[in-house]
Order: C-alpha cells, then sequence, then structure tokens
C-alpha cells in the first residue's frame, strides 16, 4: 500500500505509516502522547513487527504480520502495558489484489466502495479480527473508537495530507484508492525503518512536507501479500518458502487430485468469533499462573499465555482456561481454540451445533468433506478432534511425519503442535497460541 495516498484525520492517537503498511494505535491517557507513553511504545514495537514481516515476504506481508501480531499480543502486549488491553490496527497488502485487516479492541475498519461503506469491528471480535478483503473503490480507513465505540465520519473527499513515512498523532488514517501515485522509491525493507517515535509526536498533526524526489507512475494495484497467514507459498516459487509454506501451496488428496485453497468466508469468522465470545470466559480448569498471574497449562514448562517460563512447584489453583492454541487453514485463516467446535462443508445446521458447537465451515471443492465432518473438543487443556464417522475420513499427520494416518472414528485425537488434519482436500495445522520465549 505504499503507492495510496495516506491521510490522516484529526484526533489524538497514534498512526505510523511504515514499509508500505499503516497501523493505529489507541492512546487512553489524558493530554497528548509521548515518547513514553503506552501507545508510542506500542506503536514502535508494531512497526518493528512490520518491518520484520517485509523482510520475511518482501513479496507481501499481509500474511506474516497476522501471524507476528496474534504472537505480539501473546507474548509482549502485557509487558507493554500490564493489565490494560492495547487497541490497535494494521492495514497491510493481500495476495488476491486487496488487502489485509488486523483488529484488536476498539478499532474499526472501514472500506468504502461506491455502494456504501464496509466495517469490521474489532471490539465485536473475541479476540482478534484477521481478513483479506478487496480493494474497495474509493478508500479503506483505520479509526480508533470512542469511549462510546463511535467512530469519526470518513472524509467526503480526498485532501491534500500525504503522511509518506514516519508517525503522526492523529485519529486514524485513511488510505485513498485507486489514481494516486507513488511518493515511495525504495524496494529495500532494511531502507524503510520506522523513525524514532518522537518523529511527530510532539507537534500537532500536519501535512508531510512536499517530497522533492520525482513522481513515480501511476500505481495499478495494491501491492501484493500473503493472504492472512505465511501458509501459501508466493509464486515466486519454492525456493523462496520453508517447508512448511510449500507443503500448502497446493494439497494433494489420497485419491491424488487437487484443489487451489478457496477464498476465506468472513461471514463464517463473525459467527465463530459471536459464539466465542459467549463462551471463552466460562471454563475453569485446575492449573498454574505464570508471574504475571496468567492462567497455564501445569503440564507446560512455559505459560500459555505469555511464553515466559512457569513455576512448576507452586500448588494447583482453578483458574479461566485461555484459549488453547490456533488452527491454521491452509488459506491462511486462522481460528482461535475458545471453545468447541464442528468441523464440516455445512455444519450449521448440523446435531452438533444444536448442542452448541461453534459451526466452523470450510469450503471444498473435492466432494470428499461432509456436512459435519469432525468436532473439535476442548477438555481440560487439551485439543481433541474426533472424526464423527465422515465418509471419506480424517486424516492426520504428526509433526516429523511424511505419511498420513486415518483416524478411527469417534476416537479422539490429542492434537500437538505442528499436527496437521486434512479433511476432504483441505489441510490445517495445529499451533500454540504462545511460544515459548526462548530458542
Amino acid at each position: 500500500m505504499r503507492d495510496r495516498q495516506v491521510e490522516v484525520v484529526l484526533g489524538g492517537h497514534a498512526v505510523a505509516h511504515v514499509a508500505g503498511a499503516v497501523i493505529v494505535v489507541a492512546h487512553r491517557g489524558p493530554g497528548r502522547i509521548t515518547p513514553d507513553d503506552t501507545a508510542a511504545v506500542a506503536l514502535e514495537s508494531l512497526a518493528e513487527l512490520v518491518c520484520s514481516a517485509v523482510e520475511e515476504a518482501p513479496a507481501g506481508p499481509g500474511a506474516a504480520v497476522a501471524r507476528q501480531a496474534t504472537r505480539w499480543l501473546m507474548k509482549h502486549a502485557e509487558q507493554i502495558s500490564p493489565g490494560v488491553p492495547i487497541d490497535f490496527g494494521v492495514l497491510s497488502a493481500a495476495d488476491n489484489g486487496g488487502v489485509a485487516i488486523f483488529l484488536h479492541g476498539a478499532v474499526t475498519a472501514v472500506l468504502a466502495g461506491e455502494q456504501g461503506s464496509e466495517y469490521y469491528r474489532g471490539s465485536d471480535a473475541a479476540f482478534t479480527v484477521d481478513r483479506v478483503a478487496s480493494e474497495p473503490a474509493k478508500a479503506v480507513a483505520l479509526f480508533v473508537d470512542d469511549a462510546k465505540g463511535r467512530i469519526p465520519d470518513l472524509p467526503p473527499a480526498r485532501g491534500v495530507g500525504w503522511l509518506v513515512e514516519g508517525i503522526a498523532q492523529a485519529g486514524g488514517a485513511v488510505v485513498w484508492s485507486n489514481d494516486v501515485r507513488s511518493h515511495v522509491r525504495t524496494a529495500d525493507p532494511a531502507a524503510r525503518r520506522l523513525p524514532p517515535p518522537t518523529a511527530r509526536i510532539d507537534r500537532e498533526p500536519q501535512a508531510p512536507q512536499a517530497d522533492s524526489r520525482p513522481v513515480e507512475p501511476p500505481a495499478t494495484g495494491m501491492q501484493p501479500a500473503t493472504s492472512m497467514m505465511d501458509a501459501v507459498t508466493s509464486a515466486t516459487g519454492p525456493a523462496h518458502g520453508t517447508a512448511d509454506q510449500q507443503s500448502y501451496a497446493h494439497v494433494e488428496n489420497p485419491r491424488g487430485s487437487t484443489d487451489p485453497a478457496p477464498e476465506p468466508d468472513p461471514d463464517l469468522q463473525r459467527r465463530l468469533e459471536a459464539t466465542a465470545r459467549s463462551t471463552v470466559l466460562t471454563v475453569k480448569v485446575m492449573g498454574f499462573k505464570c508471574a504475571r498471574a496468567h492462567p497455564s497449562d501445569p503440564r507446560a514448562a512455559f505459560c500459555t499465555v505469555c511464553g515466559m517460563p512457569v513455576d512448576q512447584t507452586q500448588a494447583l489453583a482453578e483458574v479461566v482456561r485461555p484459549p488453547l492454541g490456533m488452527l491454521v487453514l491452509d488459506d491462511g485463516m486462522t481460528f482461535l481454540m475458545a471453545a468447541d467446535a464442528v468441523i464440516g462443508r455445512d455444519p450449521e445446521n448440523s446435531e452438533a451445533a444444536q448442542r452448541g458447537l461453534i459451526p466452523l465451515r470450510i469450503d471444498d471443492t473435492s466432494g470428499g468433506m461432509s456436512r459435519a465432518h469432525a468436532e473439535v473438543h476442548l477438555v481440560n487443556w487439551d485439543v481433541q478432534l474426533i472424526d464423527r464417522g465422515s465418509t471419506n475420513g480424517t486424516r492426520s499427520r504428526p509433526p516429523g511425519y511424511r505419511d498420513w494416518i486415518r483416524l478411527t472414528p469417534n476416537q479422539p485425537l490429542v492434537l500437538v503442535p505442528g499436527t496437521e488434519v486434512m479433511i476432504g482436500n483441505r489441510v490445517f495445522r495445529y499451533e500454540p497460541a504462545a511460544p515459548p520465549p526462548f530458542g
């Protein structure tokens, strides 16, 4: 998105345009932002995250941004703001020519098209909003919600202000579409580092100075980026991806046919989040607490939430169970494991959904996926997968193994981090929500 005009709007929050991405962090403290405020520190940390994602995936960092931002929330956010959530949003480019949206907390993304505006609200999600949307005809914007959940109106027309690179104190940012000419020339990720956080926070928002460098030709579309998570290798070929990335580029089913991963379903994710939001805080189990008082699996040496070491000599106590990990689908969609779920091509009206399981619909063109194919159950601190007698079966591949193993129907399989699961012609991988901080 570095070839788009990024215009800031009036307000007291922290906004950055760095390495082609736009970051907005809410400032909830009194007065103007200072370099030591939580919003400024978080903005600098997130900007470093974005730069790292660009270095990891220079052809398009959207997937890497989503993956790293999720883990940043689980591992670093509590250190920056103990006990107080950090509201933020990130816009970056997506490999389908659209825009990747990542939101946490009271931040809203607005996609303004010819027929009206579409809204993605971080406050409506159980944990995060992780989306890929088509590039809107007019603009895409990030705004911080006010105390009553309201957001500013999108400017009626493009202004003259242009945040070329760096940070500003503002209420949000608008990325205008279509006929904007580029003001950024370098393609070297290392050259696009964020200026120090004092660059613009210590003065009133103002339009950037005119750029004396030559103007690039008109842009024809957003810069490509990985869709949501780096599960699909780029078009540059296998040499540019990890082994895991290469394995998801095209999935082969036992019958030998292949199908490309379909587009994620945003309506399904909204239903998933609504159900998870109502159930995630109701399950109590016996566990430990880390030094930051996060609940954690008593069998684990590291905290389930932040990844820090856990004192395993402490007495067991009743704790509210946190999410137990993520399912990462082969199209990059991620699902946080906060409640039991039923997986299939049409699980909404299944018996399992009537029992209260979250319906997790996955598109599949192979004909090998049942309407309600398998269930995922959270039992104490374990994530269990159960094939419910599907016609074509469910296969799993433990980490480090080459061969797929067919599950025995109605017999639970405990998923360990790195386990891959194939249903129909789709594959997902189970990953921890927070990795250990060392090694």
